[in-house]
């Protein structure tokens, strides 16, 4: 079995050199060991020293050559708007004060869909609209900032996973 050996970002490897694709959910792309199956059967070992999260279209570098690209499936998410960017901001405290994992926006935070969360936020005066979409939240403070790697949750591991209130 072929093993992966280095992860490229998106744009920093070259896409004629993609063998296959794969397609995961934000759950599965948090991993330090896993096998994995490309969707033209292409099964490679991701074995790396500390768990990193896969971004939508990283390169999984192989170490026979070419690369396996990642592919970040759709997610039932909230995608969370404000009247202003002042009470955005209000309302991403208020998420992070819960752990969430959350995406970032310039005019928007995206959550995964919690109908708790979702109420808090519309009496807090937020905007919600269900969306299906990747999932690509802050990797947090805790992470390291290595070259090429996009973080990886080993604080956010110590607290609850996704819907914790």
């Amino acid at each position: 079995m072929e093993r992966v050996t280095d992860i490229a970002p998106p744009g920093g490897w070259p896409a004629s050199a993609e063998r296959d694709r794969i397609r995961l959910g934000y759950d599965d792309r948090h991993r330090r060991r896993l096998v994995l199956r490309g969707e033209a059967g292409t099964e490679v070992l991701l074995d790396l020293p500390q768990a990193r999260l896969l971004r939508d279209g990283d390169g999984l570098r192989l170490e026979g050559g070419g690369y396996l690209r990642v592919e970040a499936l759709a997610e039932p998410l909230l995608e969370i708007r404000a009247r202003s960017p002042e009470a955005l901001v209000r309302l991403a405290w208020h998420l992070g004060n819960r752990h969430l994992a959350a995406e970032l926006g310039p005019d928007r935070i995206c959550i995964r869909r919690d109908h708790v969360i979702e109420e808090m936020v519309i009496r807090l005066g937020g905007l919600v609209r269900q969306i299906e979409a990747p999932f690509n939240p802050e990797t947090g403070a805790y992470h390291s900032h290595e070259p090429h790697q996009h973080g990886d949750h080993g604080h956010h591991d110590h607290h609850h996973r996704e819907g914790g209130h």
